[in-house]
This record gives C-alpha cells, sequence and structure tokens, in this order.
C-alpha cells in the first residue's frame, strides 16, 4: 500500500487578519517585508481582477501528477487557499472545470499552482480565484506521490501551511505566519502613507521629499 504523506491541516488565520488584508494589495506586502515573499511573475491570475486571500493549505505535486491535488480539494474548506507545488511543469495541466467547480462549491478561497491549467474559458467565468503558470489542454496523471501539508516552494517562495495567502493582479505573495500581525500593521500603515502621496500629488507636489537627497551623489 502506498503511504499517504500529510501533515496537520493548519489552524486558519483569524477572520480580523483576512479582512484587514483584503484593504490592502500584493504590493504593499512585498514593499514592508523588504521587497521580498512574491511568487515569480509567470504565476498569474486566469481572469484579470481576481483577488484571493486565505490561509494557506500547501500541496506537493509529481510533476504532471495531481492526485494529490484532489485530494486536497475534497479535504478543504472555506478559509483555505490551495498552495500547490507543480515543479512549474507546464507540459500537463493541474486542474480544470471539473476540480475548480468542486473547489468552489465546497468553499475554498482559492487555488494557486506552480504550474499550467486548462479550461481557461470556464475558469475565467468561475467566481474562483486561480492563479497559475499558464494553460496547456493535456490532462494529468493521477498516480502520485505527494504530500498533504507540508513546506513547499511555489514559484521561487517557501510557503508553510497556515502562511497568509494574498494574491491580485500583481501576483502571489505569501506572509510567513509568524509575523503575520506585524507585517499587516507595516502594510496598513504604508498604504496609508500612500494615500497621503497620491493627495499630495493631485495638490501638484510632485517630486518625492526623498528623491534630492539619493540623487545628490550623481550631481543631479
Amino acid at each position: 500500500m502506498k503511504k499517504f504523506h500529510s501533515g496537520d491541516q493548519p489552524q486558519l488565520l483569524s477572520e480580523d487578519i483576512i479582512s484587514r488584508a483584503r484593504r490592502l494589495s500584493a504590493s504593499l506586502f512585498c514593499d514592508v517585508m523588504g521587497r521580498t515573499g512574491a511568487m515569480d511573475h509567470s504565476i498569474k491570475p486566469v481572469a484579470s481582477g481576481m483577488k484571493v486571500f486565505g490561509t494557506a493549505m500547501t500541496v506537493d505535486l509529481r510533476p504532471g501528477d495531481n492526485l494529490f491535488l484532489h485530494k486536497a480539494i475534497n479535504i478543504g474548506q472555506k478559509g483555505y487557499v490551495l498552495v500547490a507545488d507543480g515543479k512549474g511543469h507546464t507540459a500537463n495541466a493541474y486542474l480544470g472545470e471539473l476540480m475548480a467547480e468542486a473547489a468552489q462549491t465546497l468553499g475554498l478561497e482559492g487555488i494557486v499552482v506552480d504550474g499550467a491549467a486548462r479550461d481557461k474559458e470556464t475558469l475565467c467565468e468561475l467566481n474562483l480565484p486561480i492563479f497559475c503558470k499558464g494553460f496547456n489542454p493535456n490532462g494529468p496523471h493521477k498516480d502520485g506521490p505527494g504530500r498533504l501539508n507540508t513546506s513547499i516552494a511555489c514559484g521561487g517562495v517557501s510557503v508553510q501551511p497556515g502562511d497568509l495567502v494574498v494574491g491580485d493582479d500583481d501576483g502571489v505573495v505569501i506572509v510567513p505566519r509568524n509575523i503575520v500581525e506585524e507585517v499587516l500593521a507595516l502594510a496598513e500603515k504604508k498604504g496609508e502613507e500612500e494615500e497621503k502621496r497620491k493627495q499630495a500629488i493631485r495638490r501638484g507636489e510632485i517630486e518625492p521629499i526623498w528623491l534630492k537627497a539619493a540623487m545628490e551623489p550623481y550631481g543631479l
């Protein structure tokens, strides 16, 4: 019998954290984390305007095989975002219309996969945020092996079960659970500062206050 590799289901992040995160952008989180945390630019929403916020439930996949993604969907629930390490494989689709419909019906917040999907037209119409590297009509294998709720890498970023997942048109960002409160507070503060800066620009105050000092070494 094949061994089923699985870690414990992570505790959901609080509704307060998710609600606050929804008011912010992926770029704000990256800025306050030292310009880190973003997955590779190739992982994009299947349709413009899709946004995802939730607690990471991780899936480690064999290239071109989606057996454990099926299992993850079937044990998933509201509040979780499935984050799947597909090893960047795009010769086979890891999911399509049927799996997406199942995930939506079960209340999952979204799916992020480092690999391809298919049935693009339908995925774009569903009210389920899906982020992937592209599309391929080739179906996947269903043999395994795989792992659930263990440490993975997705799009070049380390992801732990329970991390905060934030995704929008700019891409997907992972905020480690152990610093989520700190990062969230910093992102909120930066968002307020950027709003003040926008108002200043509209008043005609175009030059950033830091620009002059930054250009002095160049004699400009």
